[in-house]
């Protein structure tokens, strides 16, 4: 984990995102506290990394999601040598 994030207002926003209990709550909840630019930028890394995992190219990633191929080696280096947060949601999605 990264001690730079690790902050009692950083808590405080995780224990907020835990409270939601669906999708919804989520959309009410995250429009309310990001821009619209933000939170189409948290979805594309998401998106990105799913693709990247099921062995997609930069090209093909770049195509579909509109992301730069920068945003796309970030969020490669995440998966290869991050804290397996990606991972980690990526099997719970699958059950």
């Amino acid at each position: 984990m990264n001690k730079k994030i690790k902050t009692e207002a950083v808590d405080h926003l995780f224990d907020a995102v835990l409270c939601l209990k669906n999708r919804e709550e989520c959309y009410s909840f995250f429009e309310d506290l990001c821009t619209v630019n933000e939170l189409l930028s948290l979805s594309q890394r998401f998106e990105v990394a799913s693709m990247l995992r099921s062995g997609k190219t930069y090209m093909e990633i770049a195509e579909k999601t509109g992301a730069s191929t920068a945003t796309i080696s970030r969020v490669n280096r995440s998966l290869n040598y991050g804290n397996d947060g990606y991972e980690l949601i990526f099997e719970r999605l699958a059950k």
